[in-house]
């Protein structure tokens, strides 16, 4: 499946060492206020009628409950269906971290991406990363999007059931595999059903999106103030369409096109990986102990030589599990979203061409937030399927999937056959498809930052470079290197840039490149 994905799009990334890139001097800041907050919020003129009552609200922020690293906590209740305010509502968590500022002039809210990942777990790491100038002056703010983790959560499978679905490989070059493939996604789509009930149908991205201005309503900030990653990219954007004027200072890094369909995504990711995994052998190639030998092109060989094995002959591991090429595929391309995870990579890589599949269970284990009990520590990977099922199109037509995973394999001949046929995976979702948004220009809003890594394996730089044109204020910066991830990791011109941007409302000028 693709793999815009979760807390690993992100958060593997943010807490790998900083990557330092030399040529840009972060400037002295003079903080101006985006405004004042006002005691009292009222809905947009975009917002439904009859959501007044949402934005007005009384939140009870308190201490927050073990196990979530946060000042305060609250609940707040929003529509099922945002087509019908009027009707039932379900519970989403926030959680906010204070100013370490005295007079702060404001929030930012945040989100890592997926779509599945939980925001409030990501908190605690964008309060270290972030700038020291940036905390002073802004409370950090995050809610777990419906569908995840605290927010009236999908809940699908236990772990055995989740250990099956994921090790799962079925012979697509048959139709009969396709079928089987089809049929295994439909079961979990029904389980999925059966124990979430009617949120299932309402956790698409334009929901979360009419969502996050109850949330920027309800702490009291006129214009919404944003630092979104990855997937959080599309849901931020998502935001600034629908409400163009309520937007503040808006940082979407990692960026996704949310034009782009189900297919059309797949497709990119492919590409995207195997230009990130060639990167990696390229530069295992060049250090003293890399598994992989010969000229760049035998060492891609090497690999997908291995992928080929494992799905035939599913490699032992430490465990008792076998290493399935599903999950090597998932442990090899986990370290890719971070150049600082390259050695990970190595290492898995070196046990598992000498048989050995345990260090690369390990990393898929990581990417499915998998524990060693075998149980799921999240639901990611449950909302990941649920979100893009509501919001995705991707063909169902099996000569059509034929002959875009030939093209996909063409592209990307390492890694393409595990991005091929995507279309299966939603094909018998049980609540129907919801799409996007048909204009993504939010006519009105500020300057919104794009930032865009030029060989980002999960959301592939021309995203980026799509996002910046298709908002009528975008303004593109460029990261030139590898990983899933900018703000935050050391690269002192693409962090003075946000600061910027933040803390006096300036963006840098278009076409920057760090």
């Amino acid at each position: 499946m693709p793999l815009t994905r979760r807390r690993a799009a992100v958060v593997v990334v943010l807490t790998s060492a900083a990557l330092l890139l030399a040529g840009c001097v972060a400037p002295v800041h003079q903080v101006t206020a985006p405004t004042a907050n006002p005691s009292v919020q009222t809905p947009p003129p975009s917002a439904p009628a009859g959501a007044a009552r949402f934005y007005t609200q009384h939140v009870a922020w308190s201490s927050c409950p073990k196990g979530t690293q946060a000042d305060q906590c609250a609940t707040i209740e929003v529509p099922l269906d945002w087509a019908h305010p009027e009707g039932d509502t379900i519970k989403l968590a926030v959680a906010r971290d204070a100013a370490t500022g005295k007079d702060p002039v404001g929030s930012i809210l945040v989100n890592p991406g997926g779509p599945g990942a939980s925001a409030i777990d990501f908190l605690s790491t964008v309060d270290t990363i972030m700038s020291v100038e940036v905390r002073d002056e802004y409370d950090l703010v995050a809610f777990d999007p419906r569908g995840v983790q605290r927010s009236a959560p999908v809940t699908c499978y236990d772990g055995a059931q989740m250990d099956e679905l994921t090790a799962a490989d079925f012979d697509l070059s048959t139709d009969a595999g396709v079928q089987q493939q089809t049929d295994a996604w439909a079961a979990f789509g029904k389980a999925c059903a059966a124990r979430t009930g009617a949120v299932l149908g309402h956790v698409d991205t334009v929901s979360s999106a009419r969502d996050m201005d109850v949330v920027r309503a309800l702490v009291g900030d006129p214009k919404l103030n944003y630092l979104g990653y990855s997937y959080g990219t599309k849901l931020g954007a998502t935001y600034a369409a629908l409400f163009p004027t309520t937007v503040g200072r808006m940082v979407l890094d990692s960026a996704l096109d949310p034009m782009l369909d189900g297919d059309q995504m797949a497709a990119g990711q492919a590409a995207g990986f195997e230009s990130a995994l060639r990167a990696y052998a390229t530069s295992c190639l060049a250090g003293s102990r890399c598994p992989l030998t010969g000229l760049i092109d035998h060492a891609m060989t090497q690999i997908k030589t291995l992928l080929d094995k494992t799905h035939t002959n599913p490699l032992p591991t430490s465990s008792g599990r076998r290493l399935t090429a599903p999950l090597a595929f998932s442990g090899i391309a986990y370290p890719l979203y971070s150049q600082q995870a390259w050695p990970q990579l190595t290492t898995a890589l070196r046990s598992a061409l000498a048989g050995d599949g345990s260090v690369l269970l390990a990393l898929s284990d990581a990417y499915y937030d998998r524990a060693s009990d075998g149980t799921y520590t999240t639901n990611t990977t449950e909302a990941f399927s649920a979100i893009n099922c509501l919001d995705l199109k991707a063909t169902t037509d099996l000569a059509q999937m034929r002959s875009d995973a030939a093209q996909i394999e063409q592209a990307a001949p390492t890694v393409g056959e595990f991005f091929a046929y995507s279309g299966t995976l939603c094909e018998q979702w049980p609540v129907p498809y919801v799409g996007g948004l048909s204009d993504y220009s939010a006519k009105g809003a500020p300057p919104i930052l794009v930032i865009g890594t030029t060989n980002d394996p999960a959301t592939p730089y021309a995203w980026a470079q799509a996002l910046a044109q298709e908002l009528s204020s975008g303004v593109l910066l460029t990261h030139v290197g590898e990983g899933h991830g900018v703000y935050g990791l050391g690269n002192t011109c693409a962090t003075s840039a946000v600061d910027n941007l933040f803390l006096d409302g300036t963006p840098p000028k278009a076409g920057t490149r760090c």
